[in-house]
């Protein structure tokens, strides 16, 4: 009876051991467990960045349709189909919202304006002009309706300031082309001149962007033909041929 205990012992003996050599040490638990933390975290960064664009389309519908003021994180949330607190994982407000996508809509525009003012384009006929600068621009900005809503309508002051350094941009650009045109043209002239075409510009985007279809392209090809009228005259002075 007393070598029972002992023959227990033995049998049992091998199995723990079969056990303990299935088991990973810690030190490679440590390192399979951060191999799938890295693996998994791109994929998270992916999630996020689909998120983050989702609630921005989202906003960018939410501002054009009821302003900048009348817009709500909640209304936001509605529609991108995602709860209040989603959205507060991105984005702490409305404002850090509008932010982020004005950004994003600034930095297109910038890249927009280097397509639309290219050198090249100043050995064109004005007409042909008038359509390479201005197209690219309307269709931006018919494209992008939320970027009129922001950059005019917002008042948020890192908005405002970026805005009137792209506008401020847009200016001297108007201006080099004018300069090329009119090399005899004094800086006030040019300015003055600029600062008209950008006015009435910005007077005709409100009807185009307010109008769709057959109406939105009357207004455009109006708005092509009084900067004609306007610049002809300049573009025809003699020490201009």
């Amino acid at each position: 009876m007393p070598e029972r205990p002992q023959a227990e012992s033995a049998a049992k003996a091998p199995k723990a051991a079969k056990t303990s050599t299935t088991e990973k040490p810690p030190a490679k638990r440590a390192a399979a467990k951060k191999a799938a933390t890295k693996e998994a975290a791109p994929r998270r960064q992916a999630r996020g960045e689909r998120r983050i664009a989702q609630l921005l389309e989202a906003a960018a519908s939410v501002f054009c349709r009821t302003g900048y003021a009348a817009a709500s994180t909640n209304a936001i949330a509605r529609e991108a189909e995602v709860s209040p607190g989603t959205l507060y994982q991105f984005f702490p407000n409305k404002e850090a919202i509008a932010i982020h996508l004005g950004d994003e809509l600034l930095r297109r525009a910038r890249d927009m304006h280097g397509q639309a003012f290219l050198p090249e384009n100043l050995d064109k006929p004005l007409p042909e002009l008038l359509d390479a600068v201005l197209d690219p621009v309307i269709a931006f900005n018919c494209e992008n309706p939320a970027f009129w809503a922001l950059m005019h309508g917002s008042g948020i002051p890192g908005i405002t300031q970026e805005h009137e350094e792209l506008h401020s941009g847009l200016l001297e650009r108007v201006q080099d082309i004018l300069r090329a045109f009119c090399p005899d043209g004094s800086p006030e002239e040019l300015t003055r001149v600029s600062g008209m075409i950008l006015g009435i510009f910005k007077a005709a985007l409100d009807l185009i962007l307010a109008s769709e279809g057959a109406e939105r392209a009357a207004y455009v090809a109006e708005l092509k033909t009084v900067l004609l009228r306007y610049l002809e005259p300049m573009l025809a002075a003699p020490h201009l041929r």
